[in-house]
């Protein structure tokens, strides 16, 4: 039985084939890791190094987010920079925690509807020194989790539809609301944590 459902809408930034944006979500018995990172700019060589980051993830997800993080930076150097928000849920210790460096934002609504928006560390990840911090918190049942990129905008952030429990739902309404032109290349994961058992 799943913990997490999860739900995903990705679009590129208009007039761009590629979307600058990769993104990763996994469930085991133990943990759900999700993470999203954008290349700077836009185009190919931001997919590029987007996806090494996200390849790099996959490959150590069972380890802690300061680890992955530093891990990432270091492959990155003398390529694009990237902006990258890491989640891990803990089954184990019902705990959550995450990162997020530059644009990648989350928002975390509890069962009551109450939100919590993170404030991202300064910064991106290319090779050089960058200073974070993971914050780390009690688990709660029916929490939603929402990540997504800078193409998701504080209006898009403040609708009624986004308090819904319904991850589907949540990318479904998004998608149809927001059927414009993107000005930038745009990830947002719904993901709804349904029990501690």
């Amino acid at each position: 039985m799943k913990h997490v459902d999860v739900s995903v809408f990705q679009q590129a930034k208009a007039g761009n084939y590629h979307c600058g944006d990769s993104y990763f979500y996994k469930e085991t018995e133990r943990e759900f890791v999700c993470a999203i990172a954008d290349g700077l700019g836009s185009g190919e060589f931001a997919k590029e190094s987007s996806q090494i980051v996200i390849d790099i993830i996959k490959e150590n997800m069972n380890t802690n987010i300061e680890t992955i993080i530093k891990k990432c930076n270091e492959q990155l150097h003398g390529k694009r920079g990237v902006v990258v928000g890491i989640l891990k849920i803990d089954f184990q210790t019902a705990m959550y925690s995450f990162s997020s460096i530059g644009n990648i934002g989350i928002l975390i609504i509890a069962e009551n509807q109450k939100k919590k928006r993170n404030i991202p560390n300064a910064g991106y990840l290319a090779g050089y020194h960058c200073s974070f911090k993971v914050i780390r918190e009690k688990l709660q049942p029916n929490m939603m989790f929402l990540m997504f990129s800078d193409g998701v905008t504080d209006k898009d952030l403040s609708q009624k539809y986004l308090t819904t429990k319904n991850a589907q739902e949540i990318t479904y309404i998004f998608k149809h609301v927001n059927d414009s032109p993107r000005y930038d290349d745009t990830t947002l994961i719904a993901m709804h944590y349904k029990r501690a058992d």
